[in-house]
């Protein structure tokens, strides 16, 4: 099981391309896209013509119709991809409308939904423009070609050689019409490029930033959800643990008391014994509230940091416990809570379900920020998070800090749960 905040969108993890090479590519992926773009955009024109043609031919063109919304679909993803891997926006990957309904009409409402997505049409915006812009460098490509060619013939010729519009000049205007358009043509082609990312990260990009505000909302959601389930967990447990331990000793103590005050006239040995049986279980009732009190929070945290109190906890194992502590400086308060208390719990499991005759905890701060801990019994195995139970609370109480819950325990065992949460939660 594992549970966890998705992350955000993440950017490539590659080296991003310098800036003169990102350049570079751009146009060579116009110029490629200036050849491409209108044979694609003229076989979906030719897809929608046939599906519109043969609509009433047994049905033909409806097969036709949505083979198109595939296929714009296909085109409208590779954009997207394409895009995101030369400019790094983080995009997400177009994915195609799932059916939320079963059977065929589930799949003819995905299939309408696909075909009005703004997001692909946005990305097919883009594609046509880009072909667009790909016709124009191929253009000005050709035209930087020419005019080198007028600089080699002005310079070489000594008779008229061809300019502009097939008119005969002199070499010397050719020689400058060529310098010219030597220096015009690529300044056009590279403000061509600029322009096409300018366009292509304000209809791809938004998408990008859409979603990651979208996700970062819905992690906040889960975060927030995660608190209130943790701090239902914990009040019903202090509530179960009033109820049946210190409660029904405290009532104990008042009826023993009550007995003594009866017998201290006629029997004051007897209203002495009674006197001494609450005094223990005042004592005991004491060491209850106390243990509960650390279950709701350990003050060792705050006084000594987290080495200290796990080194606390492990004196007080019922089963042999081997600590591996290794973290430098102390993390936030809720962090290290969420960490001590999902080691506590996990040790009780231990104790009380595993049958486990040793258990390995591992604490680290890894060079991401995040504290990152592992518990590992020797146990039969088998444990799972039901609600209200004692991992779903530390589950809760992980998510709340943001971070993450992994826990592994096939049937036969061993047991490990592993959790990471960052340091500044």
């Amino acid at each position: 099981m594992t549970t966890r905040p998705d992350a955000t969108p993440s950017q490539a993890t590659a080296r991003p391309a310098k800036p003169p090479l990102r350049l570079a590519l751009t146009i060579l992926h116009l110029a490629a896209l200036g050849l491409l773009c209108w044979g694609v955009v003229g076989a979906l024109v030719a897809i929608l013509g046939a599906g519109i043609a043969l609509l009433f031919v047994l049905g033909i063109g409806l097969v036709v119709l949505v083979g198109l919304v595939y296929a714009l679909f296909g085109v409208a993803w590779f954009e997207t991809a394409r895009v995101d891997g030369l400019y790094r926006l983080g995009a997400p990957p177009l994915v195609f409308r799932a059916s939320d309904r079963p059977g065929f009409k589930g799949y003819l409402l995905a299939l309408g939904r696909q075909s009005v997505d703004g997001r692909m049409w946005g990305s097919l915006a883009n594609f046509t423009i880009a072909g667009v812009f790909g016709l124009a460098v191929l253009g000005l490509t050709q035209g930087f070609i020419w005019s080198i060619g007028r600089i080699v013939a002005g310079a070489t010729r000594t008779e008229y050689v061809a300019g502009p519009f097939l008119a005969d000049v002199a070499p010397l205007n050719a020689l400058v019409i060529g310098i010219a358009g030597a220096l015009v043509f690529p300044a056009l082609i590279v403000l061509i490029a600029m322009l096409h990312r300018s366009i292509a990260c304000g209809i791809i990009g938004s998408r990008a930033r859409e979603a990651a505000l979208a996700e970062r909302a819905r992690a906040s959601a889960q975060q927030r959800e995660g608190a209130v389930r943790a701090a239902d967990v914990e009040r019903s447990r202090i509530e179960r643990d009033l109820h049946d331990g210190v409660q029904p000793r405290l009532v104990s103590v008042g009826m023993t008391l009550g007995l003594a005050q009866q017998q201290i006239d006629r029997d004051p040995e007897a209203a002495r014994s009674l006197i001494e049986e609450a005094h223990t279980s005042t004592k005991a009732a004491i060491t209850e509230l106390r243990q509960l009190a650390r279950g709701i929070y350990a003050s060792v945290l705050d006084d000594r940091g987290l080495d200290a109190a796990l080194s606390a906890l492990a004196a007080r194992s019922h089963i042999p416990m081997h600590l591996d502590v290794r973290i430098d400086g102390r993390c936030s308060r809720d962090a290290e809570a969420a960490v001590y208390f999902a080691i506590a719990e996990s040790l009780t499991n231990a104790a009380k379900h595993s049958r486990a005759s040793e258990c390995r905890v591992v604490v680290r701060r890894r060079e991401d920020g995040t504290l990152w801990a592992r518990v590992e019994d020797n146990g039969i195995g088998g444990a799972r998070v039901l609600p209200g139970g004692g991992l779903d609370g530390i589950s809760n109480r992980v998510l709340a800090a943001g971070g993450a819950i992994r826990l592994d325990s096939p049937q036969g065992g061993p047991t490990s749960l592993e959790v990471s949460v960052p340091c500044a939660s």
